[in-house]
């Protein structure tokens, strides 16, 4: 019969920060001697590991693996870019996008409450914090299933840092294989110029009404220092995205062109050969945000005379078939995570006192 119970497991977790069931089999090994419980973690470095889980872990590698009409990426991260080089935590953090593949694991919180080699997952990576001596995090997974006539690709930079996985909606399987190269492409653009979304139909209306606010205000104080410097104004935009542009507004706008042309005297007979190319600047000049943040919408990286939406179009056309870009997952190392900087001076007095 053990000489413990679930108080003893709840005390010496929190003097260690050890796991549970890490604390339970110390308590055992150590027939509930508390000290000895305390001592056998150490020697196993199992509460030293857990101590390292409050470092911020920001560094880390990005990681893909794309079979057939499924497509996994998972970040995980380390504390250092130094760890993130080792054998062991490449091992990690590819043994976690095999294990999230294997078992459809949507995301990073599926990931890390699964089971994985017989343990809890938090048990798992508990071993690899031990063994690798840093703290390591699984923060991001995304996962695509493709169907049929669906092409999926990705790329990752050659650091590890960036990792793009794609899918496109084709009109038969002979397209979708056709695509492969041009996906690998968009993935590679995606990579470099950051979309943060599809399409301007996933912004919510309100953060659309917040940036414009903010670009007007910003390009007004511009304006004021150009005025005092002689330069000439800015255009301060009414609109930056597609989701703002009603057709109410579209005809509005349409009418506008139609009494400059016909006040520059130009013959109706040649307006609708103007018309679409003006109606077309007019979309472009109010569609900003658009093309900064919608992969759809952005000029493609090795083509700025298209977009990618076109560029898929195109290549899918001189593959006698049709396609469209359906979801894509892009996950940057460290992104959004706030580092704190530290006093090295102060941290070694800390440790010296």
């Amino acid at each position: 019969m053990a000489n413990f119970g679930p108080s003893d497991i709840k005390k010496l977790r929190e003097m260690t920060d050890a796991g549970l069931m890490d604390c339970k089999k110390a308590l055992t090994e150590s027939d509930g001697d508390m000290d000895k419980a305390v001592q056998w973690l150490r020697d196993q470095g199992l509460g030293a590991a857990a101590k390292k889980a409050g470092k911020v872990a920001a560094e880390g590698l990005v990681a893909m693996k794309i079979e057939g009409k499924k497509a996994v990426i998972v970040e995980v991260n380390s504390q250092t870019d130094f760890v993130a080089q080792n054998d062991k935590f490449q091992k990690c953090v590819q043994d976690v996008v095999e294990h999230a593949y294997a078992n459809d694991l949507q995301d990073a919180e599926a990931i890390n409450a699964s089971m994985i080699n017989g343990m809890p997952f938090g048990e798992y990576l508990s071993l690899q914090i031990a063994t690798i001596g840093e703290n390591i995090v699984v923060r991001r997974s995304g996962m695509i299933q493709g169907g049929e006539n669906d092409a999926l690709n990705g790329y990752i930079h050659a650091n590890g840092q960036v990792g793009v996985i794609i899918a496109a909606e084709c009109d038969s399987a002979k397209t979708a294989e056709a695509m492969q190269d041009a996906l690998k492409s968009v993935a590679m653009h995606a990579a470099a110029m950051k979309p943060k979304t599809l399409s301007y139909k996933d912004f919510d209306i309100a953060y659309v009404e917040e940036e414009t606010q903010g670009r007007i205000i910003k390009i007004e104080k511009e304006n004021e220092e150009r005025a005092r410097l002689g330069k000439p104004l800015l255009n301060i935009p009414k609109y930056i995205s597609m989701a703002q542009l009603t057709p109410e507004i579209l005809s509005a706008a349409e009418d506008e062109i139609k009494e400059k042309l016909k006040a520059e005297g130009k013959p109706e007979q040649i307006w609708e050969r103007i018309i679409p190319g003006q109606l077309a600047r007019f979309i472009s000049d109010n569609t900003t945000l658009d093309q900064e943040q919608c992969l759809l919408d952005q000029k493609f990286v090795m083509d700025d005379t298209i977009t990618v939406a076109q560029f898929i179009e195109s290549k899918a056309k001189a593959a006698g078939g049709s396609a469209e870009i359906a979801s894509f997952v892009r996950l940057e190392v460290g992104e959004g995570i706030e580092v704190e900087e530290e006093d090295f001076a102060a941290e070694v007095a800390k440790q010296m006192s």
